[in-house]
Order: C-alpha cells, then structure tokens, then sequence
C-alpha cells in the first residue's frame, strides 16, 4: 500500500512546475511535468501512487479524467474519510481543501505534516510549497490506498485579515463595497455595489485572480485584497 509519505515525495518532484487554471493532466502519464492546475495536480500524483482515479468528475479512461475541487469534495464525503485541518497539517500527504461552493473554484493541497503544503497554487507561482497557516481551508482529506501516519500536531496560524467569501448567509458590509469598488475600476464586473459578498462579486474575483496569476478560488484574502488595492 502506498504512503501518504510517498504522495509527498512525488508531489515535491514537480516544485517550480508551470500552472495554468484549467490545465488538463493525463493522469496515466508518469512523465507528464506540466502545466498543472490545483486538482490535476493532487489527482494525477494520487493515481501515480495508487493506479486509481481519485477527485474527478468522470471516472472514465485516466487519459481524459477531469480533476475538480468538487469532485475531491465529492469522494471525501463518499469515499475516504474527511478530517480536520489540524490533523491534515500533521500528517504527510494528506490533502487540505477548500470547497468549492455553488460550482465555483476551490483550491486543493498536499501537507507536509509539519504546516507546510505542496501545491499548484497559480501561474505566479507554479507549483510551490506554500503554508497552511494564513489561510481558509474546509477540511483535510485523507485518500483510500493510502497508509497515513500522523505527526506531531504544527501550530497552524488563522488568516491575520478576514477572508471574504460565498457563504450562507452572504458577508456583507464596507470592506467587501470596497472590493466591488476595486473590482469595477479594473474591469471586472462585481454586479451590484451593494456591500454583498454574493456569486457575481466571487465570480469577479476569481476572474481577477485569473488574470493576476494567484490562487484562483473567488475567495478575497490578504493577497487578493493587496492586488487589489484595498
């Protein structure tokens, strides 16, 4: 059985790797080094290790299978087993992930297990290794196939700033105006300037974080918020 251990030396290979939102990975392909997008990228170093398909919207031909953050919040729910942030972080390959919601972009990583992560981050970055500290995260998830083993626990340091993001019931107030202020003098439509963190404003943001080479998940952090001048 392969080791979450493995998954992490695997994953380090690819460090400084190119990434491009959307990029498609052939997942049977043990030679393939890029580009890379977050899910392709966990997906295709699941399989290399595994030989099984893993977070992917259609469990057809590994050639043609298509990663997605949805589909990995999918199979954490049904297949493998969801644990918390603080157990991914000290655990070496397991993955921490940020759902997507209402089919936006998430993002998805490997840990470390010291607080640290591996992961395809955005076309500033390639793929990197990066922190878990600072930032959002859902859950961690731990893969069938694979055999974990947990160290001792990092300090893992909540994001110094809010995090703007979709969610029920909507954030809301002068700092997420300020966003959809930003948002419109650049370009990209946030709709209404109401003060709502709703769909149209995460859709912008993402669209945003696109074009600016960073973590394209809708989410506006202390980075985003940077770019954008808020």
């Amino acid at each position: 059985m392969a080791t979450g251990q493995e998954l992490l030396a695997i994953a380090k290979k690819h460090i400084g790797e190119r990434y491009i939102f959307g990029a498609r990975a052939p997942v049977d392909n043990p030679y393939w080094k890029g580009p890379w997008d977050c899910a392709e990228f966990t997906t295709w170093v699941v399989y290399q290790a595994t030989k099984k398909l893993y977070g992917t919207t259609n469990n057809a031909k590994p050639s043609v299978a298509d990663a997605y953050t949805g589909a990995w919040w999918r199979d954490s729910k049904k297949l493998g087993k969801r644990v918390t942030v603080a157990e991914a972080a000290a655990t070496p390959g397991a993955c921490l992930l940020r759902q997507p919601l209402s089919n936006r972009v998430g993002h998805i990583a490997f840990s470390d297990g010291c607080g640290k992560t591996v992961e395809a981050m955005g076309t500033a970055f390639g793929v990197r290794a990066g922190s878990v500290s600072g930032r959002v995260w859902d859950c961690g998830v731990l893969v069938p196939w694979i055999k974990y083993k947990a160290g001792d626990a990092p300090v893992i340091d909540p994001p110094s700033s809010p995090v703007y993001r979709l969610k029920r019931p909507l954030m809301r107030g002068p700092q997420v105006m300020a966003i959809q202020r930003a948002l419109k003098r650049l370009g990209f439509d946030p709709g209404p300037i109401d003060g709502f963190y709703g769909q149209l404003t995460a859709s912008a943001v993402a669209v945003f974080q696109a074009v600016s080479g960073v973590v394209t998940d809708g989410q506006a952090g202390p980075i985003t918020m940077a770019l954008l001048g808020v």
